[in-house]
């Protein structure tokens, strides 16, 4: 039998992107002489996903003078460099694997930006593989998605598992129609929808759902 598996969203999951971002926005919005009106525009663009296209319309709306492709390329640059993800975090993801565990990352995204975050997280050191929505055709919810992220792992959806994300419908709905267990990031603050099927389990953050998982699968599947 193969190792278990866990996958983990990135976004929001493993960093903290929306407080990256409005710190982000802001040094953007400074050093292009714009006020506050145009920041709570960029703000609102990049909030949800950031792809090359949202530089156009930045760029068309700010009356910007560098092309679209250099601001999305400093655009990368800067968050890689300003996102983090918590030591605990890291350690703990080195603790799933010691503990026998095939550990992933499955997100959306651009495979530039998301992979320049991976690499300077150093998160990519700490897992056994990870796959961006970017690379190709398939995106959370899609169960393809899922089956990528557990193949660069080593291993196959078919074995079963688990999803740890912050996005009810990705990481939730996506997860659970995978055939995978679910791991809700609420960070403290949400209410679960009661309309929609509910998580085998909810926590704070990551390093809360590393903790859930660690004492072992048996101990986890009998809870679901």
């Amino acid at each position: 039998m193969r190792p278990p598996l866990v996958l983990f969203d990135l976004d929001n999951t493993l960093v903290d992107r929306q407080g990256t971002l409005a710190s982000w926005v802001a040094g953007f919005v400074a050093r292009h002489g714009l006020g506050e009106v145009e920041y709570e525009y960029v703000l609102g663009l990049v909030r949800e996903r950031t792809y090359p296209a949202t530089f156009e319309a930045i760029r068309a709306r700010c009356d910007l003078s560098a092309p679209a492709s250099e601001l999305w390329d400093t655009y990368c640059r800067d968050i890689a460099a300003m996102v983090s993800c918590p030591a605990e975090v890291l350690d703990g993801l080195d603790e799933l694997r010691a503990a026998g565990w095939r550990v992933g990352v499955a997100t959306n995204g651009m495979a530039d930006i998301q992979w320049a975050k991976l690499r300077a997280t150093r998160i990519v050191d700490h897992v056994d593989g990870a796959y961006v929505s970017g690379e190709g055709e398939v995106r959370k919810p899609e169960a393809g998605h899922f089956a990528l992220a557990a193949q660069r792992c080593g291993t196959a959806l078919s074995d079963g598992g688990w999803m740890v994300g912050d996005n009810p419908v990705n990481d939730v709905g996506g997860g659970r129609a995978a055939g995978l267990h679910t791991i809700w990031i609420a960070h403290g603050r949400r209410p679960w929808d009661p309309s929609a099927p509910a998580p085998d389990h909810t926590v704070s953050c990551a390093r809360a759902a590393v903790d859930l998982l660690l004492p072992g699968v048996s101990r986890l599947r009998g809870r679901t």
